[in-house]
């Protein structure tokens, strides 16, 4: 528990309490199409394929074949940096490429790694792997157990996918033979579920599942927890943990720091309030903080990131804020904390990570990246910790610093890594140490360039949104741009949950958008404009960005994105039918608004994996657990405001919409495929023209399991857009 990401809650007042639902339901509206809910039936999946040939026989010609190659070629490049995590005297991998699509596990030592050429010791080919059990395995990480006698790690839980969805089997691996352990020999191997995995020590597991007739929460997550020791099945583990039924989901798991080794449970009522509890003596003990407190704890320190403002023995502390106590302090009734960030108008704190005796604090000040490091060693008179700011962050960059390994005795304990990159900046991988003497890093690898980044300018503009807000957006676009409204511009949001839009490098956009050109009877030769708007729901400015864009108030966001539109064309970047807009899941559901809601000022909308149904979102898939985000639907009250932002309810006759191109997953267990599907099946049945709809048969929520998935979906989006927006070329 030593690196966070801040998230963020509803207002305590706001939000929906714990308890069953509530007797008087909001009635439901007509629904023609509900019969494609049926993920995998016949009639539905047949109407899926005719919906597919229809969109590849439009866009899968010479053109999309040029730019699904390019980007292949970026995300298949052998020169892409290997990101690793160190566990002992290792470095992890996992890597795909094009003659392993699936993908390797692997690993290499540090003296390796940084040659051009690393030697790389392969533990796992998943391609191999799939191949010879006949099940289109995804690998979704590996989970590893702490040598207790400080000898070699060797055995890990490794995390597979038989779809690319969120549901995952769990199977032992031992890194000594490269071979998976045989249940019949003791090996671990849980069955395929939504869950999560802890080691307790060799021979135990921690085990949050839905397998083998657990149960599982009106989110689909587990609402259990057992222990599992090795032998057993899972319908036979001791339960340690249980939550009520109406929260998101249960999870144990096992810090096992030496000297610092404590089990912990949380209870995630929503997606912005949890309850933390540790074992102490047999016992579970409630750690004594608000429900909208994020909390974690490092060695001795326990951490404190309250979402709404929070008095802590008669002092307030405001949203935001970072601050620290003892933890065996904390739970002895002392309330003495030090505060170790307060946030402004300017500058909000994304996430934090411990080394072994420093902080890493990783802020964004107007969306761009600032780190600053913290000495607990070094208290001022107030209490607070020294600090200083790593020279690392150049402007309009997202630089991100985490540990590499604060658990290592031998030395590494105080090193971290630095990844940078820009719209126009390759990624870079650094690597630093902090010490008495203050911080040094070098640069250890560096991502190739894959388009002419040097002919492009990265500029930041802020838009006005309807109540006055200040809203930023990036333009990343050719230098010698020519402001006559003729652009064709992909304008990028998200708005929801807290995520913050940064700025990142990106060889596909480069390719695929940016150095795209126009031809025709226009006098200019033009590329694409690419641009990311910071809206209102996300965390560019911490918890109150958020919180102004939840349930009743999730209008701004999609003010905000429309302000930003309307911005870029009174600019003269682009014009209406110039301008289309792109974004996946919630970022579906806020482009689906801009359909239905703005259609006025886009040519073309791309809208991914995408929430469209919000009466019945809370009944499809995961959906149950987004009500903090949304409000619930079945409520009258809350139906009433929810409705206004329900793409799916607000379509009409006699409205000129936007080309659009609806794409999701069979797989995808999270949103799910359906309201994708019913959306393009009501516009098509309104006889509204340019509608497409593609449903990729596999890759989970992601939309592709492999390089070469992710390839043809993202050149479908950028095809669609381009042939809508630059007349067709």
């Amino acid at each position: 528990m030593t690196t966070t990401a801040a998230d963020q809650s509803p207002l305590p007042e706001e939000r929906e309490q714990p308890g069953p639902r509530h007797a008087d339901v909001a009635p439901e509206p007509t629904d023609e199409f509900v019969w494609l809910e049926d993920i995998h039936g016949e009639e539905q999946l047949a109407w899926v394929r005719e919906q597919n040939a229809r969109t590849e026989e439009l866009l899968e010609d010479a053109g999309y074949a040029a730019v699904e190659a390019g980007i292949l070629e970026v995300l298949d490049s052998t020169d892409r940096i290997a990101m690793v995590n160190k566990r002992g005297d290792f470095y992890y991998n996992f890597w795909k490429d094009r003659e392993h699509p699936k993908g390797l596990w692997r690993r290499t030592t540090w003296e390796s790694y940084l040659s051009d050429a690393p030697d790389w010791d392969e533990l796992l080919d998943v391609d191999a792997l799939a191949a010879s059990e006949g099940i289109e395995w995804v690998f979704h990480g590996a989970g590893f157990l702490r040598p207790s006698d400080g000898s070699d790690y060797r055995l890990a839980m490794v995390s597979l996918s038989p779809d690319g969805g969120d549901a995952n089997r769990y199977r032992e691996f031992d890194l000594a033979t490269r071979t998976f352990v045989d249940p019949a020999d003791g090996g671990f191997d849980l069955p395929t579920a939504k869950g999560h995995v802890s080691w307790l020590d060799a021979d135990t597991l921690l085990v949050s599942s839905t397998a083998d007739g657990l149960p599982a929460t009106s989110s689909s997550y587990a609402r259990t927890a057992v222990k599992l020791r090795r032998g057993e099945s899972l319908a036979s583990a001791e339960q340690i943990f249980e939550i009520p039924e109406d929260h998101m989901l249960a999870m144990v798991a096992h810090d096992s720091t030496p000297g610092f080794e404590r089990t912990f449970a949380v209870d995630y009522i929503d997606f912005y309030n949890q309850r933390t509890s540790l074992l102490h003596d047999g016992a579970w003990m409630d750690i004594d903080v608000p429900t909208d407190v994020n909390i974690s704890a490092h060695r001795e320190w326990l951490m404190f990131r309250p979402r709404h403002d929070w008095s802590v023995a008669g002092v307030q502390y405001p949203a935001g804020s970072l601050l620290a106590a003892g933890l065996e302090e904390w739970l002895a009734g002392t309330r003495d904390v030090v505060v170790l960030f307060t946030p402004d108008d300017h500058t909000s704190l994304q996430s934090w990570s411990w080394t072994r005796d420093y902080l890493l604090l990783n802020l964004l000040r107007d969306v761009s990246s600032e780190i600053r490091v913290l000495d607990p060693s070094k208290p001022d008179d107030s209490g607070s910790w020294a600090w200083s700011t790593l020279d690392a962050c150049p402007p309009l960059h997202d630089v991100n610093a985490y540990a590499v390994d604060d658990e290592d005795e031998s030395g590494a304990g105080n090193d971290y890594w630095l990844v940078a990159t820009g719209f126009t900046t390759p990624t870079t991988l650094t690597r630093g140490s902090l010490g008495p003497a203050g911080s040094h890093h070098e640069e250890v690898k560096r991502s190739p360039s894959f388009f002419n980044e040097a002919g492009y300018e990265v500029q930041q503009h802020f838009a006005v949104s309807a109540d006055g807000t200040r809203i930023p957006y990036f333009q990343v676009a050719s230098k010698d741009l020519v402001l006559d409204g003729q652009n064709p511009t992909q304008l990028s949001g998200y708005g929801g949950f807290e995520v913050s839009r940064t700025p990142a490098y990106s060889g596909t956009i480069g390719r695929a958008w940016l150095e795209r050109r126009t031809t025709g009877e226009d006098a200019h030769v033009r590329g694409g404009v690419y641009v990311v708007a910071n809206i209102r729901g996300g965390g560019e400015y911490g918890p109150s960005w958020h919180h102004a864009a939840l349930r009743e108030n999730r209008h701004r966001a999609y003010e905000d994105f429309a302000a930003v539109a309307q911005d870029l064309i009174s600019r003269g970047v682009t014009s209406r039918k110039r301008l289309g807009c792109v974004g996946g899941s919630n970022g579906g559901l806020l482009v689906g608004n801009m359909l239905t809601q703005y259609p006025e000022l886009f040519g073309a909308i791309s809208c991914g994996v995408p929430l469209l149904d919000m009466r019945r979102y809370t009944k499809l898939s995961a959906g149950y657990s987004w009500i903090a985000e949304y409000g619930d639907p079945d409520v009258p009250g809350q139906w009433e405001f929810i409705r206004t932002f329900s793409p799916y309810h607000l379509l009409r006759d006699g409205v000129e919409y936007p080309e659009t191109f609806i794409w999701t997953a069979t797989s995808d267990d999270r949103v799910g495929p359906v309201q994708a599907r019913k959306m393009a099946a009501r516009m098509q049945a309104m006889g509204i023209p340019n509608v497409w709809f593609h449903e990729a048969l596999e890759g989970g929520h992601a939309g592709a399991s492999d390089n070469r998935q992710a390839a043809a979906l993202q050149a479908r989006s950028n095809h669609f857009l381009w042939r809508a927006l630059a007349g067709g070329e």
